[in-house]
């Protein structure tokens, strides 16, 4: 019985220092989309320096700093738009070389660009199918966007009454809203956004922000570019600061504040 009892402990024992051990954060994590090296030069212009960046699975990356400081840049070629002059990409582990934003959203990854791309002229309805627009034989199947554009809008709690409305009708809150449903529509891993809460009254900013936490509850990986840094604070996981066109600095969002920020961003915090 002792031998029997000892034989059953050792294998107990080895069948526990099989299983995988939980890191600090109990989980181990790869990176959906990962960045080395990257440069990039406009002429005799360093925009970008050597940036090496992750983004995970389900979270808001803000990224941060002054004017010219490479934010822009660099998510224009997380998004395709330009091409690194060296470095690489990585999208869920495979090396990938983006020729233009086609080729990162058939990847799944779009952008809310700050000028929101919207046709004023065209209804709601228009504008989240636009290039993509359902057809019924030769005719447009207003019917079917209609029900589809609903659900699409309630499935993120986006309050539009009217999905006839000209989109130059509505309020910044709600443009801004449209544009961010539009690309989250295409099914998203990554969603890049410039500056969404710009120029918004108070109550329009905290809708947006809501509709960035739903949006990241789906798993999808948020890039946030603002200069609202208390915005932050509500969305973000982590935040990275860029300065110069080199990534000087990545905080975990419980671990830093408004004064540590600003003083990375103006180039006067450590490195790191």
């Amino acid at each position: 019985m002792m031998i029997e009892r000892q034989h059953q402990q050792a294998v107990a024992g080895a069948e526990e220092a099989a299983l995988p051990r939980p890191t600090g954060d109990q989980t181990v994590r790869s990176p959906r989309i990962s960045l080395r090296g990257i440069r990039k030069t406009f002429g005799s212009h360093q925009a970008l320096r050597g940036v090496d960046l992750d983004l995970y699975p389900g979270e808001c990356l803000g990224l941060v700093g002054d004017n010219a400081a490479g934010k822009s840049t660099l998510t224009k070629i997380i998004s395709g738009t330009y091409i690194p002059d060296e470095g690489t990409i990585a999208v869920e582990g495979e090396t990938v070389r983006f020729s233009g934003p086609a080729d990162a959203r058939a990847r799944h990854i779009d952008m809310v660009f700050q000028d929101l791309s919207l046709c004023d002229h065209i209804d709601v309805v228009g504008n989240l199918f636009l290039g993509r627009e359902l057809t019924k034989g030769p005719f447009l199947d207003r019917k079917r966007m209609l029900a589809e554009a609903r659900h699409m809008l309630d499935s993120l709690e986006i309050r539009i009454p009217r999905l006839t409305a000209k989109v130059e009708k509505l309020s910044g809150g709600q443009r801004q809203a449209i544009a961010i449903a539009r690309a989250a529509s295409f099914n998203p891993t990554v969603l890049i956004m410039d500056e969404p809460t710009s120029a918004l009254a108070v109550a329009e900013v905290e809708a947006v922000l809501a509709l960035i936490n739903r949006v990241k509850a789906r798993g999808v990986s948020v890039v946030l570019i603002t200069h609202r840094l208390q915005d932050l604070f509500r969305v973000c996981d982590r935040i990275a600061v860029m300065y110069e066109g080199t990534k000087v600095a990545e905080r975990e969002i419980g671990k830093t504040n408004l004064e540590d920020l600003v003083k990375l961003i103006v180039g006067e915090g450590a490195r790191q």
